[in-house]
């Protein structure tokens, strides 16, 4: 069954949204060496949890779960064919995976995200 296995946080001051969620709740930072600034969080280790990561927010962003599925093309026609819409359509994470994000049939923006560690940016088409 797909699971939420990421969240992401869009910050207006990056360093100032590290330093909250630091002091307040102890969770961990690293610098990712991807194209764009983006930091991920480590929450801890104990007990049940999941990690997830930080960029400057662009227009329209909020806090986003992304959930884990075997395949973002079977998925994305699942949620559309169920009244979900596509934000943006499918894009490859080199190193990591397939990402996709959708807005279900209440408006709340979700993510779908294919574990692939060979992925290449030129591995996608338009959808």
């Amino acid at each position: 069954m797909p699971r939420v296995v990421h969240f992401d946080i869009a910050a207006d001051n990056p360093e100032r949204a590290i330093s909250f969620y630091r002091e307040v709740f102890g969770w961990s930072f690293e610098e990712w060496e991807g194209p764009a600034p983006y930091w991920l969080i480590k929450t801890g280790d104990e007990g049940p949890g999941i990690d997830g990561g930080l960029s400057k927010k662009m227009p329209g962003a909020m806090l986003v779960n992304t959930i884990d599925v075997p395949s973002v093309e079977i998925f994305m026609q699942k949620i559309t064919q169920s009244g979900g819409k596509i934000l943006s359509p499918m894009q490859a994470i080199p190193g990591v995976g397939y990402l996709a994000y959708f807005q279900d049939t209440e408006g709340n923006v979700f993510g779908i995200m294919e574990n692939n560690p060979e992925a290449k940016l030129e591995d996608v088409q338009q959808y």
